[in-house]
């Protein structure tokens, strides 16, 4: 199997909501063009949330961006590869036909919600700039819909609340904002770029709760990324494993825990906390994620895996089926073992 192709296996049969297919995203640096995100290819569907991990440089936040065509130009481009929405090719659309979909059918939760919201323009109506633009309704009939969105992400007092601006709410009150602003237009897809980075753990749970509530009611497809392995082991039904532009891994949420294919993923879980452990030394992981312009020639990984063979240094594996996994559909990119 190539990246060309996404794997399905083991996904009920429906047709996926987006598809990515061989995407490479380039960044232009003084030395020239240089790959952030190489041959990525997915699939989502509806109801179901796909989880992207992986450290900081992973890739993941280019990809879903790249899925938006929110990167900035003339600075980074789209290399290759196609990304569809059900049957249409956003790669191929102008920026009018883009942005008619942004927000409408393709909705994004940004990382920090305080630099997402305009600071001088009441929360409220922000909410309902995206019902008035994508549905042509009224503004009067905006605001009405607004205040059961606020009410709907469990905002206490919407109606107060709908006239403060981004500065007077808390942290977590901005998220859920932003949440109501994505759900506005009952999406088919939602792209959450670390929605709870800047929460704490009550807030957070609050919010996943509340999003993966929402999923399930809309039958959207999401695409979560995050750093929180324990997050992805509660809300995830796919887990799409990131390294240097590349996925690593592709498998169940179950498959990916229980039994990780390859090292990098297997690094990550082993640096967890574990409660049934006591005296447990936390495992790191040497080196950094490569620069752009820096990427080994075989393997990305191959200077930081513990297990790397002379073929890892010279040639880039694909990624493939993991031994006799077909009926499960987890994919790995690694020379070892069965995955070779």
């Amino acid at each position: 199997m190539t990246p060309s192709t996404p794997n399905c296996v083991g996904i009920e049969m429906k047709s996926p909501v987006l598809r990515l297919e061989d995407v490479t995203t380039s960044f232009h640096l003084r030395q020239g063009w240089f790959p952030a995100v190489l041959g990525v290819s997915f699939a989502l569907f509806p109801d179901e949330t796909l989880a992207l991990v992986g450290e900081s440089g992973s890739g993941k936040s280019v990809t879903v961006l790249t899925v938006m065509r929110l990167l900035p130009e003339p600075g980074s481009r789209v290399e290759s590869g196609r990304v569809f929405y059900k049957e249409t090719d956003l790669l191929q659309l102008s920026e009018a036909e883009m942005r008619a979909l942004r927000g409408s059918k393709l909705a994004m939760i940004f990382q920090e919600p305080m630099t997402s919201l305009n600071p001088i323009m009441p929360v409220g109506r922000q909410v309902a700039e995206a019902l008035v633009y994508h549905q042509g309704i009224g503004w009067r009939e905006a605001d009405v819909e607004v205040l059961g969105l606020l009410e709907q992400v469990k905002i206490p007092a919407a109606k107060s609340r709908a006239r403060d601006y981004p500065h007077q709410l808390s942290g977590g009150m901005r998220q859920r904002v932003m949440i109501a602003m994505s759900l506005a237009c009952k999406p088919d897809v939602l792209l959450a770029d670390e929605p709870t980075t800047a929460l704490d753990v009550t807030i957070q749970a609050q919010v996943l709760s509340l999003l993966f509530d929402l999923r399930a009611s809309h039958r959207m497809g999401m695409i979560f990324i995050t750093h929180d392995l324990a997050v992805v082991a509660q809300v995830a039904d796919r887990v799409g494993v990131m390294y240097a532009g590349q996925i690593v891994e592709l498998a169940s949420t179950k498959d990916l825990f229980t039994s990780p294919g390859h090292p990098y993923s297997q690094a990550l879980l082993s640096s967890l906390p574990r409660l049934d452990r006591d005296g447990q030394q936390l495992k790191s992981i040497p080196g950094l994620v490569p620069s752009l312009n820096l990427m080994p020639q075989g393997c990305r990984f191959a200077p930081r895996c513990p297990a790397k063979m002379d073929i890892c240094q010279q040639e880039r594996p694909e990624l493939r089926i993991l031994g006799s996994s077909g009926a499960t559909g987890h994919l790995v990119r690694c020379w070892l073992g069965e995955g070779g």
